[in-house]
């Protein structure tokens, strides 16, 4: 699996990275965030959101575990796995979303991604780290993923 990094200077270059995910990536699409608590997930995923062209305000769903924003371009699904173990994230039926099986396809975005017991068929991961002031933002995923990663955002 091929990889690429970047280095995001500060909270401002996250959401424009997402920004341009969320004009970049079509329905269909599982984005895989993850990285520490505070490392700029949920800015990451308010910046696909404002890319997306939704208007409301987009939070982590840390409580609620999923989010749907439909007032975009395309839907956001937006999950947070924080407080579940692998063994409940079935319950949550994310398969669903990836698949577009009962809701309308769109763009899916699970925080603390490496609690997915099991992985969706296509997706990019990106996980961000520290690094000093800034983030260091590593991106890996399917190729097909990867080759749209290259051509519309990176």
């Amino acid at each position: 699996m091929t990889s690429t990094s970047l280095f995001l200077a500060n909270a401002d270059a996250t959401h424009r990275l997402g920004e341009k995910l969320g004009q970049g990536l079509p329905a269909g699409t599982t984005l895989l965030l993850q990285g520490e608590l505070g490392a700029g997930k949920t800015t990451l995923v308010q910046g696909i959101g404002a890319g997306l062209g939704i208007g409301d305000r987009i939070v982590s769903p840390t409580f609620t575990l999923i989010n749907e924003y439909d007032d975009g371009r395309i839907p956001l699904y937006h999950l947070d796995l924080y407080r579940l173990e692998s063994s409940e994230v079935w319950g949550l039926q994310p398969q669903l979303y990836w698949e577009g099986l009962e809701v309308e396809p769109g763009l899916m975005v699970i925080e603390w991604a490496e609690r997915l017991p099991e992985l969706p068929p296509s997706y990019l991961t990106l996980e961000v780290c520290y690094e000093g002031d800034g983030r260091q933002v590593t991106v890996t995923g399917t190729p097909a993923l990867m080759q749209l990663w290259e051509e519309r955002c990176a």
